[in-house]
This record gives C-alpha cells, sequence and structure tokens, in this order.
C-alpha cells in the first residue's frame, strides 16, 4: 500500500485548509465517519464543518481545559453554543497527557513521557493523539471504528492522523495508523 502524506515547511493556522481537505480525502477514502478536532476559540471546527459538510461524520470539537483560563485559551460559552448550533459536539475536560495532577509532583510521569515523545514529531501529533484520547474517554467515540483526528500549532490545524482510538488507561491499544498531514519543522516563525 502506498499513501501521501502533506509535509508543510512551517507550522500554524496557515496550513489548516490543506490539513482539512487532506483529513476529508482520506475519510471518503476509507469510509471514516468520525473527526476529532482540536478547537480553543471555534476556528479550526467551523472550517472542518464547512470541508466535512456534505460527508455524514460525526465531528468533535475538543477544547483545551478550563485550567488555562487565565492565560485567554479558554472557549467562551457563547463560542461553544455557536459550535453546538452548528451540530459539532464540543468537549472540555482533563488533558490525558498532561497538566494533571501528576504534574505537581513529578516531571517523568508516563504521561509527561508519551506527551513530550509525541513532541518529537509536531505539537500537532501530541495534540491529536491527546484529544482522541479525550474524546474516547468522554464515550463520543465508536471504538470499533477508526477516526482522524486534526490539531495544531498554536492555532488552526497542521497536522491530521488516521487512528485506531483507545481508551487513556489502555493507552498502549491506540494506534496511529497513518498521517495525513504535519509540519516538517517544529520551529515557528
Amino acid at each position: 500500500m502506498e499513501g501521501r502524506i502533506l509535509y508543510f515547511e512551517k507550522p500554524g493556522k496557515a496550513n489548516t485548509e490543506a490539513t482539512l481537505r487532506a483529513a476529508r480525502q482520506r475519510a471518503e477514502e476509507l469510509g471514516i465517519q468520525q473527526v476529532v478536532v482540536a478547537s480553543s476559540h471555534g476556528y479550526t471546527a467551523r472550517a472542518a464543518k464547512a470541508i466535512f459538510a456534505d460527508l455524514n461524520v460525526n465531528l468533535i470539537a475538543v477544547s483545551i481545559c478550563a485550567a488555562f483560563d487565565d492565560e485567554g485559551w479558554t472557549m467562551t460559552p457563547e463560542e461553544r453554543a455557536g459550535l453546538e448550533a452548528l451540530g459539532i459536539r464540543v468537549l472540555t475536560c482533563l488533558h490525558s497527557l498532561g497538566d494533571d495532577v501528576s504534574d505537581a509532583f513529578t516531571r517523568s510521569a508516563p504521561n509527561r513521557i508519551v506527551r513530550e515523545t509525541l513532541y518529537r514529531f509536531c505539537q500537532g501529533m501530541k495534540v491529536a493523539v491527546e484529544v482522541a484520547l479525550m474524546a474516547a474517554d468522554a464515550g463520543l467515540l465508536d471504538m470499533t471504528q477508526e477516526a482522524i483526528a486534526i490539531a495544531g500549532t498554536d492555532e488552526g490545524a497542521d497536522t491530521a492522523i488516521v487512528i485506531k482510538p483507545a481508551y487513556a488507561h489502555k493507552f498502549k491499544q491506540l494506534e496511529i495508523r497513518e498521517i495525513l498531514a504535519k509540519p516538517r519543522s517544529t520551529a515557528q516563525g
């Protein structure tokens, strides 16, 4: 089997449309009907809704947890309501790969090791895996079916993967089956 990976010279929001189009094409080819996108304020979720509009997909937007409200990274109630009005399910919960109680006590917790390993690919890879775990744990994914997870660096989307989802406590069952898009370099700017 041969596949196609879309590589970007630089990470970031400018890659959103191309990433979503690559994800849509592969969803059609494989018959995937569940798509998880990281979306802090709704930009990526709205863009995904437009690109996947005529496909029968379960679109789930995973926002950053409320612990980051001081940084201005959390979704407002109005932004959430706007996405839900479009038929997008929105999930906000504790991050599967960090920023939890273990981070308060140690720098070598297993979730931190997994997180740092995924960062070697790019920020979007870490976030794509994480939002898929979060959606699975929330009961929003059909665990018998593949999914596409989409995320990025800071804003927008620059990474897309096909996964066999798993729950966080069964992390070793998660499979990254295909990389559809990612930046070649993690350096920004």
